[in-house]
């Protein structure tokens, strides 16, 4: 089980002249590679390893965990530069985040670690009952990932943990994509997750992420007091369900599903029979810009529309183009809302703050000629809370629309 290195033993690190040392200081959170002195000692440093950051003064600012071979180079860990990454360590930020979960959520299914808002740079955790699924985006996770494991463990007391190792941010960071058990056995079946109102299928090995979209919780239940006795709804990018399935529970006669992915669309329909809502729920496999333009084209409308696709603008360069496609989203989404309907439409994208991507889903609206009224901004939920200092935790947006 790996620990820290003594504090007398750690490397220093130091930021150049005229870097953001006051940030840092006021609660960012990282230090950008461009900002650190990079000599020859600390490229040397093994992806993870552990530092005292020190600022162009040489003044100790923290403990950190240096990756030279990631934009991110180094990651705010404890103010106390002489804290020791021990058993204890990793338990007390557990036991932080989990006391606040538990007074928030009747049932322990939720986001137990949103990364650096709990005070564990680059590491997910979200608890399905008895198992935990860990994703650890970051180097330093991946080499204290059984002292992790261990105090995930002790404090939840949960009899499996397992680890994703898919996304984007683990390639940048130069880890692998090997997913693996880290304690106790993998779920032989979906885990049923209960949420406003609704039975979701959480397919913690084969599924998408972690295997369940937590964050859409609140903005869920909203959905579900748009709907009318016997609305249709259309849930466009649906995964297993999401807005379907709690738009049923709210009292809609019927809820089509689009989704690229069959097995996602079939633990909708295992969601919808287990729920109790027999074949109010159909689903559609396809590209969703092609099923949409190919739903007018049948002359179909719905009272309640919602698209929540990927994240189209993951990064700065690719902020143009997502921008683009969250308008054409909107373009071809608006014209199946019946007059007096709704339309909401989300975005997971760090790059597309809450303006831009607001602009973009009005201007989409408008060049259908359709005219909107904006009636909620949702976001994720308090069991994915943000660090203040740092945006990219604040990723998740969803606007609401009424259209004439």
């Amino acid at each position: 089980m790996t620990a820290s290195s003594p504090a007398s033993q750690r490397a220093r690190v130091r930021m150049k002249p005229k870097s953001n040392a006051r940030a840092i200081r006021h609660g960012f959170p990282w230090v950008y590679a461009n900002e650190l002195v990079t000599d020859r000692r600390t490229r040397k440093l093994a992806p993870g390893a552990l530092a005292v950051l020190e600022d162009e003064a040489q003044t100790p600012m923290g403990l950190v965990t240096v990756n030279p071979e990631s934009k991110i180079i180094a990651r705010m860990l404890d103010r106390d530069p002489q804290a020791d990454l021990n058993l204890a360590w990793f338990e007390a930020r557990l036991s932080r985040a989990l006391q606040m979960r538990e007074q928030l959520f009747d049932a322990p299914f939720y986001r137990l670690v949103h990364a650096e808002a709990d005070g564990l740079p680059g590491i997910v955790i979200d608890r399905f009952g008895d198992a935990c699924v860990v994703q650890p985006n970051a180097a330093w996770a991946e080499v204290h990932i059984e002292l992790l494991t261990q105090a995930l463990v002790n404090v939840t007391g949960v009899g499996t943990v397992l680890k994703n190792a898919a996304g984007r941010t683990r390639s940048l960071e130069g880890l692998d994509d090997v997913n693996m058990v880290l304690h106790g056995t993998a779920p032989e079946a979906p885990i049923t997750v209960q949420m406003n109102g609704a039975s979701y299928m959480a397919d913690l090995t084969g599924g998408q992420k972690t295997g369940l979209y937590y964050d859409q919780r609140y903005n869920h239940a909203f959905a579900s007091q748009l709907v009318a006795p016997e609305a249709r709804v259309l849930d466009v990018f649906s995964h297993v369900g999401g807005f379907g399935l709690a738009m049923l529970a709210g009292g809609a006669g019927s809820a089509l599903c689009v989704d690229g992915s069959a097995p996602a669309l079939a633990l909708a329909e295992q969601g919808a029979a287990a729920s109790g809502f027999g074949n109010k729920l159909s689903t559609r496999q396809g590209d969703a810009f092609d099923t949409l333009a190919a739903l007018a084209a049948e002359g179909e409308t719905f009272d309640v529309v919602i698209c929540d696709p990927p994240a189209f603008a993951p990064s700065k360069p690719t902020l143009e183009a997502g921008l683009r496609a969250y308008e054409r989203i909107a373009k071809l989404a608006a014209p199946l809302v019946k007059p007096g309907g709704y339309l909401g439409l989300c975005s997971c994208s760090h790059a597309a703050d809450l303006s831009k991507f607001r602009g973009a889903s009005a201007r989409g609206i408008g060049r259908a000629e359709r005219s909107p009224q904006l009636i909620h901004t949702g976001y994720a939920g308090a069991d994915h809370p943000q660090l203040p200092q740092l945006a990219e935790s604040g990723y998740l947006k969803a606007v609401f629309f009424r259209l004439d």
